[in-house]
């Protein structure tokens, strides 16, 4: 597994909580044959390139990680060579395709998922509130075609600086355009404003300000919207965003926090679950064959925290997001995702296991053995 875990930083802090995730699965598989291995990358494609070509040169069979996208283009180009197949942690869907395969979830599948529940609930005209960023032109681009496919309008968009006060002027003009679409009868539907817990909090009181008859309009948001606390902001209640269904990460969080100290970053989730994939493929089939892409795009997928999820041929992963409602305190499901791929697919049995790693280890390779097996 190859993690940022010298780099500085929230960079560190979510690696080290990516690895003790990952730990957490491996002693819950307890699968005496496998072995996992972290590497560390230092956030940057040089340290990347070197962590892939020494994990290469030790005879693993599967690099899980990297975390950025300009390090998964860097470890994709040596794996390719080696014949490895990544499951990588970067949500940039480019890095996707030729042994390359995206855990993480993707833009285009989140506002496709928000966009399309709204249709169905009878909204067509569309507004939307983007970051003028590289994250902003693909959620831009997603939105605009989610829209078009669901047979809705964007009646308006407006792109902000990600500045202190960016914000103020793009969201003045939007929300002015809503109230005066709505007094001449033809009013926006719904309003998109993807963020998360850094831009959230600063838009709150300017939507609190706009004074919107939310009764009329609905506000729809993006995978970002999933972080506690976000209905302490009144603004934001009654809204719609795409999330995983919650039981998962609700019971692996505090499992993480009985067996760590602390809270997990969300993506943790990720880690765990490229783990019990990992052992799953390696209990099922002999060395040379437990990677295969064949295997590894398995048409039944893989039961894992955030829900069902598979990967596809071109390297991305279809996932069952359901739809939440913001709410005062927390969130509930409004509309559920997909069970699973397939009839017989379950959620790990690992997650009622008792094993806990220790956390104060500092190894970064753990070793089982049994008679008779060598790596």
């Amino acid at each position: 597994m190859l993690l940022p875990l010298s780099a500085k930083g929230q960079a560190a802090h979510v690696a080290k909580g990516l690895k003790q995730a990952a730990e957490l699965a491996l002693f819950e598989a307890n699968n005496p044959n496998f072995q996992i291995i972290f590497k560390d990358t230092k956030g940057t494609p040089e340290g990347a390139r070197a962590a892939v070509t020494l994990a290469a040169s030790e005879g693993v069979e599967l690099i899980l990680g990297p975390l950025y996208g300009n390090n998964v283009k860097a470890v994709s180009g040596v794996a390719r060579q080696v014949g490895l197949p990544v499951i990588a942690f970067s949500n940039d869907r480019q890095m996707a395709g030729n042994g390359t395969y995206l855990l993480s979830f993707l833009v285009r599948e989140e506002v496709d998922r928000v966009v399309s529940f709204a249709a169905t609930q009878g909204k067509r005209r569309y507004a939307a509130l983007v970051p003028e960023n590289a994250y902003g032109k693909l959620v831009e681009q997603a939105f605009r075609e989610a829209v078009a496919r669901s047979g809705g309008q964007i009646a308006a968009l407006e792109r902000y600086a990600t500045n202190a006060n960016g914000m103020l002027e793009p969201s003045q003009r939007l929300f002015e355009l809503a109230k005066n679409a709505a007094d001449a009868g033809s009013p926006i539907d719904a309003i998109f404003l993807p963020g998360g817990p850094n831009t959230l909090p600063n838009l709150g009181p300017l939507v609190k300000y706009a004074n919107l008859d939310t009764s009329q309009v609905k506000f729809l948001g993006s995978g970002g919207w999933d972080y506690p606390n976000i209905g302490r902001d009144a603004a934001f209640i009654g809204g719609w965003y795409p999330a995983p269904d919650p039981r998962g990460w609700q019971s692996f969080s505090e499992k993480f926090a009985r067996t760590f100290g602390s809270s997990p970053p969300r993506i943790a989730t990720l880690a765990y679950d490229a783990v019990t994939i990992a052992v799953s493929l390696a209990t099922s089939y002999p060395k040379g064959q437990r990677y295969t892409s064949a295997n590894l795009t398995r048409p039944t997928g893989y039961a894992g925290l955030d829900g069902s999820v598979r990967f596809t041929s071109a390297g991305t992963a279809q996932r069952g997001l359901a739809i939440l409602e913001v709410q005062k305190f927390g969130a509930r499901v409004i509309d559920p995702g997909r069970v699973s791929f397939s009839s017989n697919a379950t959620r790990p049995s690992s997650l009622a296991g008792p094993a806990r790693p220790d956390s104060s280890a500092k190894t970064t390779a753990f070793r089982f053995r049994v008679p008779g097996f060598s790596r």
